[in-house]
This record gives structure tokens, sequence and C-alpha cells, in this order.
């Protein structure tokens, strides 16, 4: 794929009023969920589960691209097709989470290292050769008493930024998420503080690997006070710091920013979104979404792995992808709601 190709891609990823869908979690995590609601955790219930979303009727007005995993791209959906035809006969485009998780950071086993660069390369030529066009790698900062570490940022941020560079040279757009947790006490100023700094640091590791803003994505958590703080930040306030700090640490090189919705609920994830994108003043990026449970909770607890139940999962799915399409362009209102619940 030339530099073009992988402009053209990411570009195509954050559309007008697109986002993507990251159905990409681990086997457990995907058992965990679904033994919450008493459904067997198979290979094909894990498919018929991602299935549901893959071929939502009309999804394609709403996503542009959906991340799998390992196990999802080497399926075939249950009419035989390869999961990844599934996506691209619709025009979505198939990503692929290519790193292996996290483990302890050496000499600060508190923090943690995403893992998976070993073979990196050889993994990105099969997935590419399946169809795969973009990529995700997910790094974990956490925030806690003298956390981060410097050495945590720096370590994370090098794996970034190599990841990015090895999709590049294969011709997958890489998207780099560099995640700092709203788990902890923490309030929103030390949120920023320690997202800028995140950031920062991130885009001079991609600057120094020679890795193309214009071909990449930044996939970054929204700025939040943490989930065990006594004062939670508003909505407005959220969008604010969130959009300055974006501004001040991110290039106008980079097309697009894509948020993870981080624990957020369903509905603060979408008018976080449409918040930020309401707010005056410059945007040299596309603002959209690349959400998990965010876009896929609602539709899971309809289906509970029921056949007969698979519509109304979609027709919630459907809805869902509606709302954070009118978020990323500003245009989300609460009334939009009480469409889902319309049979």
């Amino acid at each position: 794929m030339s530099t073009t190709d992988l402009e053209d891609t990411a570009r195509a990823l954050v559309a007008d009023g697109k986002g993507i869908l990251a159905a990409d979690e681990t086997v457990p995590t995907v058992t965990k969920r679904l033994a919450a609601l008493k459904i067997d955790s198979t290979s094909d219930s894990r498919r018929d589960y991602r299935e549901m979303f893959l071929t939502t009727p009309g999804i394609a007005d709403f996503i542009s691209g959906v991340i799998m995993q390992d196990e999802t791209i080497n399926q075939r959906s249950s009419r035989g097709v390869p999961m990844a035809d599934v996506l691209t006969q619709q025009g979505i485009l198939p990503g692929i989470k290519v790193d292996l998780g996290t483990k302890p950071l050496a000499g600060a086993p508190s923090e943690r290292i995403t893992g998976g660069l070993d073979r990196l390369r050889d993994r990105l030529m099969r997935y590419r050769g399946m169809g795969a066009r973009f990529a995700k790698w997910r790094a974990v900062i956490a925030i806690g008493d003298a956390q981060p570490s410097e050495k945590c940022v720096q370590a994370n941020a090098f794996a970034l930024a190599y990841y990015a560079a090895l999709c590049q040279e294969q011709g997958v757009v890489p998207i780099v998420e560099p995640e700092v947790l709203m788990n902890g006490a923490h309030d929103i100023e030390r949120c920023e503080e320690v997202t800028a700094h995140v950031l920062r640091v991130v885009f001079e590791a991609l600057l120094d690997g020679k890795v193309l803003l214009e071909g990449l994505l930044l996939k970054p958590n929204m700025v939040t006070s943490g989930d065990q703080c006594a004062r939670q930040a508003a909505v407005q306030d959220v969008a604010l710091a969130t959009l300055r700090c974006l501004r001040r640490r991110v290039p106008a090189a980079v097309p697009g920013i894509v948020f993870l919705s981080g624990g957020q609920d369903h509905l603060r994830a979408t008018t976080h979104l449409c918040a930020i994108n309401q707010l005056e003043g410059p945007k040299p990026w596309k603002l959209s979404f690349s959400y998990g449970r965010a876009l896929q909770d609602e539709a899971l607890q309809a289906w509970r792995g029921k056949r007969e139940n698979l519509t109304v999962g979609q027709r919630l799915f459907h809805h869902r992808a509606k709302c954070d399409s009118a978020a990323a362009m500003g245009r989300y209102a609460a009334s939009m709601e009480r469409e889902s619940t319309v049979a």
C-alpha cells in the first residue's frame, strides 16, 4: 500500500458521521460477558455474537470499520463467508487487534507494558493477506501515587511507535491507542495533566520512528474524572478539557481521532462525544468514535444468545451506532433515545 493509500484508508475510517466498532475483545473477556448472561462461550456462540453486529442491516451508514481479533478474522460466518468478507461486501473496512495484551513492566511491576512486538511483521503480513486494512495496539497508563512513571510512559510510547512503523511498512493503517485509565480517585485536572504528557511522548516517539502521521489514527481516552473521584466533572468540563488537551498535543497532520469509551456507559460516551464536537474553535482532525462496550452492551443484553432475539439486538445496535454517528457530527440530542423504544 502506498503512502497515498494509507492516507486514503485513514480518511475513510473517519468519513463524516462514521466511526469504528471495536469488536476485538479477547476470548476470556468475551467469555466473561457471555457468562454473566448465562450464555455458554463456545467458538460458535462467540461467532454468533460478533455476527449480530457485523450483519446488522444498514450499519455501514454509521460504521466505517470493525476491529476484530485473531479468532474472529479466522472464522467464517454462519453462511460460510469469511468474516473479513462479510465486512468488505458492505463497504466496511476490516481491522485487526495485533497487540497481545499487557504484562508487568520490568523494574516497575505495578505498571503495565503491552506485548506483541515479536514476529509482529509476520502477523501483519498474514492479516493483510486476509483483508485487514488497519490495526490496533493498546497501551495502558494508570494514574496513582507516583504513577505513571516516566519509564512506563516511554516504554509504551516506543512500543506504539514501533508497531505503527511496522503497520505502515505492511500497508496497514495503525490505530495508536495510549489509554490513560479512568480507574482511580484522581480529578479531571490530574487526568488532563497525565493525558497531555502521554500524548507528547507518544508523538515524539512516532516522529522519531518516521511514522507517517497522515496515515494513522489516534485512539485516546477522553479527559474525565477518575471513576472513584468524589467530584465528577460535568459534561461541558469534560468536553473543554479534552479538546484543550488535544489541541495542545496532537499534530494537525493526523486525519482523525477516534475516542475510546474507557468504561463510560453508552449514554455518557455518546453525550461526551457530541459535546466535544459542538465546541467552537479549530478542530484540525475529525473527532469520532471507536467504541466497544458502549456500542455493544444494549444489544448483548437484548440478544442473550437466543436466535429469536437477534432482530431486537440488531435494532438496538443500529440505534446506538446512529446516535454515535450524530454525536460525531455534533448533532446528537437526548430525544433520539426514544427511537430505541420503537419496535
